[in-house]
This record gives C-alpha cells, structure tokens and sequence, in this order.
C-alpha cells in the first residue's frame, strides 16, 4: 500500500512539474494582479528591504508579505522575470494535489483521492491558476487547510488528536491571514457559525484546545501585524483595514458584475468537476451513508464554505473572478464524491450531465478556433464596436500556429468518449480520455492562445515599456491604472515620480514619456495638460509621447530656428 501510494506521489510530482511549470515564463505578466506581486517582489529584492511591502517604493498597504517573500525567493534564484514570478504557484499546484490526494485516500480510500486530484488537476480554472503568478492558490490552500483540520477537530473519531487538529487549524489559518489579509478568518469564521447553526450550537469543545487555536493563530497571522506596530508603522495596519472595508462596501473601476457572477463562473470554469458536483446539491444528499464517517464529516464543512463564499462574494460589490477561486475546493470535493457515487450505482450519471459537459467543450472550442479566425473576420466586427479603445487594440495582428482549432475537436471528442464509456463501465479509467482532453486544450490555450489575446490587450505598452530599461527617465500612464510600467521598465528609485502635474508642466529633470490608451477623448486630454508634449508614435490600442527637459527643448526649438534660416 505504501509502495503504491509512493509510486502515486511520484506521479503527481512529475505531473505537476510537466504541466503547470512548462511555459510559465513564455508571456508577460497582466496587469493588475500578477506584475503588482511581481513589482513588490522586485522592488523587495532591489532596496533590501523585506519588510515591508512596496509599489513604486512607497508603502503598499492593500497586501501582507508571505506570497511576495516567496516571489523575491524565486526572483533571488532565477532572476526577475515571468518564470519567478509565477514559480511559486506552479509549485503550490504540485503540493495541492499531492494534498488532495492524501486527504482523499484518508478520507475514502485511494480511488477517492485520485478522483479529487485528478478533478482538480484537469478542471480548467484551478489548472489556470496555478500557472499564473496571484497570491489566491496560497491563500485557498491555507484556508482550506485552516476549515480541514477543523472538520478533522470535531470528528469523534479522532478525539484524542483534538489539540493537534486544533492548532494545525489556528496555523494554517493564520497563514492564510499573512498571505492575504483578515478575510480568510472571515470565510473560516462565517463557514463555522454556520456550520454550528447546522449543528443547534451543539459542539465538544475543551478550553485548552481554543488556547491552541488562537495561540498558532495569533503567531502565523498577528507577527508581522504586531512587527508593524512595534516599529511604527501602525498607519500602514489602518490603512490595511481600510482597504479590506472599502472591498466590501465599493466596486473597484472596472470590476463590476451581475449578481449571480461567480455562480456562472464557477459552474462553467470550474468543469467537469463542477457538473458532477452540482448532483450533490439536493435534499438529503447524505442519505444512505454513515452521518458519522470522515466521509460525511468533511462533505458537510465542504458544502457550508462552499455557499459561505459564494454568497459572501455575491454580495461583496466587487466583481473579479479569482474572489471566490477558494470554490475550487469544495467543488472539486463534491464532484468526486459524486462521481465515486456514480461508479457504485448509488447515483446517476444523467443525459443533463453528458448534455453539460459536451455542451461546455463545444463551447470552449469554438471559442479557441473563434480567436484563431478573428484576424480575418475582425473588420466585419470593428463596426458594431462602440468602444475606440478595442477598435485600436484590434489592429494588432496575431500569428497562429495552425493546429489550434483541432485541439478544440480533440477536446470535444474526447469528452463525448468520456461520456459513452463513462455511462457503461462507471470506472476510474474511464476519465483518462476527459483528463487528456482537457489538459491538451488548457496547455493550448495557456502555450498559444495567451499570447495571441495578449497583443490584442496590453503588449504594445510592455513593448515599451521595456525598450525603456535602463534608460534615464520617467514613465507615466495617462488617466488609467497600471503597475506594468513600474516592473517592464525595471524602474529604479531615482526614476519613481508619479506626479502628474510635476511631470506635465513642471522643471523635470530628466525626459518624461507619456503613454495614453488611444481614445481620442484621451489623447486630445493629453494633448491639453502637457503642451510640451511630441508623440512619438501610436500602436494597436496606445499612444506614446515624451516630454524633453526644458532646457532641452529650448536648444531643440534654436536648433529649429537656426536651420529655418539658413535655408
């Protein structure tokens, strides 16, 4: 048993590294979230200083430090890039399924935990993000190790573990606080009053083991909060908090959303495991099965933070789609508990689920042989676009390789074969062709796609904003928000001015460069607060202007003058 259950983690390992750290580093970081951590990391890296957090060299109070310091690790390792930055979430993927894995087969058995991992694996959102370069795949595992160990705390089965369990919940919980902030107490705090609701507030609780808790909880999470009273720093705390409030109660610019958002999202990004889960989602879902069994213990903690989150962020004004990416879990638990259940013949395996998942891979890839065909069709499209910033990005040009419209057909291929051999055999082996599917169009889509879409987005501006390195300058993106200039121009602290007027009208000491989103409204803005300013040049979705030293445009303007009259 143990010598299979090696063989098992070696596999995963190899899996993880295969698949979630090939072609990390072969496209740019987006804005906002993936160069904001990456910034801090480098800047981290560059002044010395780990303790605090920093944008632009200045106090950045929106984050605390533990994914960063893992960043600057990686960026002291393989240097300032794409690779580092993402490399610690690439890593996470690997420890996350080795983890499910684990508590999948201590939970239900081998087969169980090898349904969770590999649901999880192949289920196109979490594969997504764990080759991204965000705080959340650190931040989900810590809470759900933080809601696990709990579960495991109130099993009578382990009572003599109780204090172990206990603090093991207090430690990765706080954790999760260090890698994000208070909300991930909240989502724990929220998922077990509600959970005792459930329970008419019945729990076997002793005090010694909520001295434990708070003890591993207070020292993971409260340290560096407690670091920066201690040294002064308390307005950066205030100003944490203030932050996490206005989350709650205003809709950052740009990230609005309908109400019901992250249920769509979740339902279709989260597939296949999210249809197999949604059949767990019905009265008395435990009927048949030992109430008292891990089994149903963990199936009730994963089904209450399922809907905490859920509706916590449907509430939250806020709209971005990794706020409720810690669904991944319980879905993923959910989908292999229903799945395991359709392979005893305790549930069945509907033509709704097969019409779902065909239905979601047609549509996915129509999607991805849709973007390879956009460059032929766009100027039918760019007439009915009202917006004049996406009629400018689409002069772009993307290069495709050819082969990409077939993997969208291999997808679809495959899922139906799933579906056919799934509903005669009910076995594990019948996942293979869904799990091969999927993993070719993701690894597609993250290897191809990506950085096509990404030419039709932001590449122009990290274009360059890396033809800048090195030079002596400022740099300064007009009327939007950005971090992508503060990291692709590998800004030092000599260069960190970000005062619009300063740079617009005053005596500036080196060649400030201006860069707009090509909305003419925008430009002629630009044109108005920096009469000094000359365009340079304007490309697929931004305009680029500089502004000279004074002086130096004084000599230029004699220069000019002087050449008029000798002609």
């Amino acid at each position: 048993m143990k010598r299979n259950t090696l063989i098992i983690d070696l596999f995963i390992i190899v899996f993880g590294a295969l698949f979630f750290i090939t072609g990390i580093g072969g496209v740019r970081l987006f804005d906002w979230d993936e160069i904001n951590f990456a910034e801090s990391a480098r800047e981290m890296i560059l002044t010395g200083d780990w303790f605090n957090v920093q944008i632009n060299f200045q106090s950045f109070w929106e984050k605390p430090p533990l994914f960063i310091w893992m960043q600057a690790l990686c960026m002291k390792v393989f240097g300032v890039g794409e690779f580092a930055a993402r490399l610690p979430d690439a890593l996470m993927g690997i420890i996350t399924l080795l983890t499910l894995f684990h508590i999948g087969l201590n939970t239900e058995g081998k087969r169980f935990g090898l349904l969770w991992a590999g649901l999880y694996a192949i289920s196109f959102l979490p594969f997504f993000y764990f080759k991204s370069g965000i705080i959340d795949p650190w931040f989900n595992f810590f809470i759900f190790l933080g809601i696990y160990f709990f579960a495991r705390y109130t099993d009578e089965a382990a009572a003599r573990y109780r204090m172990r369990h206990a603090a093991l919940s207090g430690l990765f919980t706080g954790l999760a606080i260090l890698t994000k902030g208070p909300v991930a107490f909240l989502i724990f705090g929220l998922t077990f009053f509600v959970w005792l609701i459930f329970r008419r507030f019945r729990l076997n609780f002793r005090w010694k083991d909520v001295g434990a808790y708070l003890l591993m909880l207070a020292l993971a999470g409260g340290a560096w909060f407690i670091a920066l009273a201690v040294t002064g720093h308390s307005e950066v705390i205030k100003d944490f908090i203030d932050y996490q409030i206005r989350l709650f109660e205003t809709k950052d610019a740009g990230h609005g959303g309908f109400l019901l958002y992250h249920f769509v999202i979740l339902l279709f990004g989260v597939t296949p495991a999210s249809f197999f889960a949604v059949s767990t989602f019905r009265p008395k879902a435990l009927k048949g099965e030992d109430p008292d069994s891990r089994s149903s213990i963990l199936f009730r903690w994963m089904m209450v933070s399922l809907w905490v989150v859920l509706i916590l962020f449907t509430i939250v004004r806020t709209k971005i789609v990794h706020y409720s990416s810690f669904c991944y879990f319980p879905i993923t638990f959910l989908g292999a508990w229903a799945a395991s259940r359709m392979m005893d013949g305790k549930l069945k395996f509907t033509f709704m689920h097969k019409f779902a998942l065909i239905g979601t891979a047609a549509f996915y890839g129509i999607v991805l042989t849709g973007l390879t065909l956009f460059d032929k069709f766009k100027q039918y499209i760019i007439p009915y676009v009202d917006d004049p910033f996406a009629v400018s990005c689409m002069e772009a040009s993307s290069e495709w390789k050819g082969f990409e419209p077939f993997v969208g057909a291999i997808m679809i291929a495959a899922t139906i074969w799933f579906c056919v051999s799934f509903a005669k055999n009910k076995k594990l082996s019948s996942f293979a062709p869904l799990a091969a599917g999927n993993l070719l169009f993701a690894m597609t889509a993250i290897l191809c796609a990506v950085p096509e879409v990404e030419k039709y987005s932001q590449a122009s501006a990290v274009d360059f904003y890396i033809e800048r390195q090195g030079e002596d300058c400022y740099v300064m993106p007009a009327y939007f928000k950005s971090y992508a200039q503060y990291f692709y121009t590998d800004r030092q602290p000599d260069c960190s001015c970000d005062d619009f007027e300063w740079l617009a009208r005053g005596p500036i000491d080196k060649p400030c460069y201006f860069v707009v989103k090509d909305i003419p409204e925008h430009v002629q803005r630009l044109e108005a607060d920096v009469p000094e300013a000359r365009l340079l040049k304007r490309q697929s979705g931004f305009q680029f202007f500089i502004r000279e030293i004074p002086d130096k445009q004084e000599d230029a303007a004699a220069d000019d003058e002087q050449k008029s009259e000798v002609e």
